[in-house]
């Protein structure tokens, strides 16, 4: 056994002098392979000696020894006898073979295992798994309502909800430069998108143009101009009506007339317009009471000056309102600040399209005691129906925003339809504590841009000559 044990040991040494000796010659004759070879004994390497040697290949060769020694000690108990001198040495250096053998492998298997566990993708699930979330609702990711809106706006501007719009003010002016709550330009927060839809949605009642005009959205860049093609209805009837173009009927062979097309050019160009309103600090902090306060107050006051605007604006850094417009025809009542039946008449023959009345409260005293040529009363045949929806059977509603009775406009008729608005960027909404501060007050600044305008520029001709518009204005009477 001694002996056996020393011839191993000669053995083992003479084999990794030969390994030394046959990796020193790789790298002598070929630097590239040489450097490979050296890899399989690096333990830092992770593509080292036992990731190079399949497991297959180790499991097989352990197989064959054991075969080997299986077949000796069958050999020798079929002879009914023990192992010969020599047999125990055969014997024994095959297990010692195995023992290396299993050795390798399992550091062999020992390292696939790990290598697998580097490259191994735990799912996220999986490592949460054994968490516990608080409990409650998650973050809130819109406002509740225009009052919560507010108080963030005043006493939170970091909350992530605030969309923050920097220069959103076109212009400075002493009323932005006092309420602005940043140290750098002009600014103020955006309106959500769904209290933005709150506010803006208006009834007939309270805004009279916007929900019967046409509405050109805000697109982007928001605060852009826009200009449209329209076509030139100026001119003699009939080739006004169709832009220029002219028919004309020709015999067989005669030369065809030339034609152009008139278009004109629409420009609408959104403008600022701001308001303000100041509530206690108080007040703004029950925010869930000021919100109803709060939204109708401003949707009250944007409603007011933009139809106000569309209606009387001259056009100068303002819409351009349909009283004021070159478009609207006027009609010369009869009698000055008395609206009669002739009057109305007129109106409805010089109306294009599909109209609607609008009228002063202080026009309403003649319009309740008009009478048609027979001396039928117009409107109302009973008092108790109240203020009529019709007048000579088109819609007619009261506006306190028209002129007084006798003044031009007091008594309107308008296809709105034909008026162009043009929305920009807004609303904003800005907060000053600093203003009221020893009040304990904070006043709340709302600002937005747009731009109207109707698509005509003057009234036109029909194909017989009568002048009409889709907008008719009762004026004072001729001179």
């Amino acid at each position: 056994m001694l002996l056996t044990k020393r011839s191993a040991i000669l053995f083992g040494g003479l084999f990794f002098c030969a390994l030394a000796a046959l990796a020193a010659f790789t790298i002598m004759m070929a630097p590239d392979a040489g450097h490979h070879v050296a890899s399989l004994v690096d333990v830092h390497n992770q593509h080292g000696f036992w990731a190079e040697i399949p497991l297959a290949a180790l499991r097989a060769s352990r197989l064959d020894v054991v075969k080997q020694m299986t077949a000796m000690l069958d050999a020798s108990e079929s002879e009914n006898r023990d192992l010969t001198a020599e047999e125990v040495a055969a014997y024994d250096a095959l297990k010692a073979q195995k023992t290396a053998l299993d050795n390798r492998i399992a550091r062999a298997e020992d390292m696939a295992a790990s290598n697998a566990a580097l490259d191994a993708v735990a799912p996220a699930a999986s490592r949460n798994a054994q968490i516990q979330r608080p409990a409650g609702d998650p973050a809130r990711r819109e406002f509740e309502s225009m009052g919560e809106f507010m108080h963030a706006v005043r006493f939170n501007p970091n909350d992530q909800r605030l969309n923050y719009v920097e220069n959103a003010a076109g212009e400075e002016g002493d009323l932005r430069s006092e309420l602005r709550t940043d140290e750098g330009a002009s600014g103020g927060f955006m309106i959500p998108p769904q209290l933005r839809q709150t506010l803006l949605a208006l009834t007939p009642q309270q805004a009279i143009i916007r929900p019967r005009a046409t509405v050109i959205e805000a697109g982007n860049p928001p605060d852009a101009p826009v200009t449209m093609p329209a076509l030139d209805q100026s001119g003699a009837a009939p080739s006004n009506m169709f832009g220029g173009v002219e028919v004309q009927w020709i015999g067989e062979g005669d030369t065809k007339p030339e034609t152009d097309l008139k278009l004109r050019e629409i420009t609408l160009t959104p403008h600022e317009v701001a308001g303000t309103i100041t509530v206690t600090d108080k007040l703004l902090r029950n925010w869930q009471a000021a919100g109803p306060l709060l939204e109708t107050q401003l949707r009250g006051a944007s409603a007011q000056a933009e139809d106000y605007a569309f209606l009387l604006g001259n056009g100068i850094k303002k819409p351009l309102g349909v009283l004021k417009a070159s478009a609207t025809l006027k009609v010369n009542r009869k009698v000055a600040n008395q609206i009669q039946y002739d009057d109305v008449a007129e109106m409805v023959g010089r109306g294009y399209g599909n109209g609607t009345f609008v009228y002063s409260r202080s026009a309403l005293v003649w319009l309740l005691k008009l009478k048609d040529a027979d001396g039928r009363p117009l409107w109302v045949p009973s008092m108790r129906e109240g203020e009529p929806a019709t007048l000579m059977g088109r819609p007619a509603i009261t506006s306190d925003r028209n002129p007084q009775l006798g003044s031009l406009g007091d008594l309107w008729y308008g296809d709105l339809s034909q008026y162009l608005i043009k929305d920009g960027s807004g609303p904003f909404v800005a907060a000053s504590e600093h203003v009221l501060f020893r009040q304990n007050k904070t006043v709340i600044k709302i600002f937005w841009n747009v731009d109207g305008s109707p698509w005509l520029t003057a009234p036109f001709a029909l194909e017989n000559g009568y002048l009409v518009s889709p907008f008719v204005a009762l004026d004072v009477p001729a001179i």
